[in-house]
């Protein structure tokens, strides 16, 4: 019985970290990511715009971290990948929905944790400009794949974590200046809408969750100095089901990073969870 006890105190104060980058090309920036992973440690890592194919993806660099490592990659273009310190059990190569959708922007896994299996997914939305037109025909229809997906996978009532880069901007106030963003796909009504069927599914944001300030950003675009302007936007997010969302004990927007040589135009988010 006291061992038994003991064991169960155990399980309750262990922690997960998860994070989301879209490193943008993860060759080009191996060695901000191997500075990043050495210093954060982070569990498990969900990787947007790798830009390899699966055979190019520097797997022994990162593997000597001690990380197991699947990915889903593309030629020049999109790709994502997850990298996990525990077992690697099943995986979904490509979001359901489309057969004939060949571009390379979700993962999905069941990851061993030591208190229990967790879901997850990493993600790259479409960015879908120009828009109106067919690039964001295909974004609107590929998030309503992706709620269709989660819909699916919230009935299983596991801890989910789809993290990712969602190309969304939630509020106004998740970017430098409303009017520049207001007819980007990015941020126009339709955009937004899609991205609050998902949390009206079941699943929290967790910065949202956690945080909510304003002008807490993931991006800062190479063009126009927006980066020493203080000029960026937030599109990098944690949806979260109620079995992770409840064990949500903190959120980091990792914002150093960006300031690094040849650093990713992306931040990276970590969320801590008492799973």
């Amino acid at each position: 019985r006291c061992g038994s006890s003991a064991a169960k105190a155990k399980r309750t104060t262990m922690t997960l970290t998860l994070a989301t980058w879209n490193v943008n090309s993860i060759k080009a920036r191996l060695p901000n990511a191997l500075d990043w992973l050495t210093e954060a440690k982070p569990d498990i890592v969900c990787l947007q715009e790798i830009k390899t194919v699966d055979e190019g993806f520097p797997r022994e660099e990162i593997e000597r971290l001690g990380y197991n490592i699947i990915t889903h990659g593309q030629k020049t273009y999109n790709g994502v990948a997850i990298l996990s310190k525990f077992p690697i059990e099943e995986t979904l190569p490509g979001l359901p929905g489309d057969e004939t959708d060949e571009q390379a922007r979700y993962l999905e896994a069941v990851i061993s944790a030591p208190n229990g299996p967790v879901r997850v997914a990493s993600i790259y939305l479409p960015n879908g400009n120009p828009a109106p037109g067919p690039k964001y025909d295909y974004k609107l229809a590929w998030m309503d794949r992706l709620a269709r997906h989660a819909e699916g996978l919230l009935k299983l009532e596991e801890p989910l974590i789809l993290a990712g880069d969602y190309n969304v901007i939630p509020r106004d106030s998740d970017c430098w200046d409303p009017e520049v963003w207001e007819k980007d796909a990015l941020a126009l009504p339709q955009s937004r809408a899609a991205f609050d069927r998902l949390k009206w599914l079941g699943l929290t944001e967790a910065f949202e969750q956690l945080d909510g300030r304003a002008h807490q950003y993931t991006f800062y675009d190479y063009q126009a100095g927006r980066w020493n302007k203080g000029q960026g936007i937030r599109i990098d997010h944690l949806l979260c089901s109620p079995q992770a969302a409840d064990h949500l004990e903190s959120i980091e927007i990792h914002k150093a990073t960006r300031g690094e040589p040849k650093a990713s135009d992306h931040i990276p988010i970590l969320g801590i969870f008492s799973l």
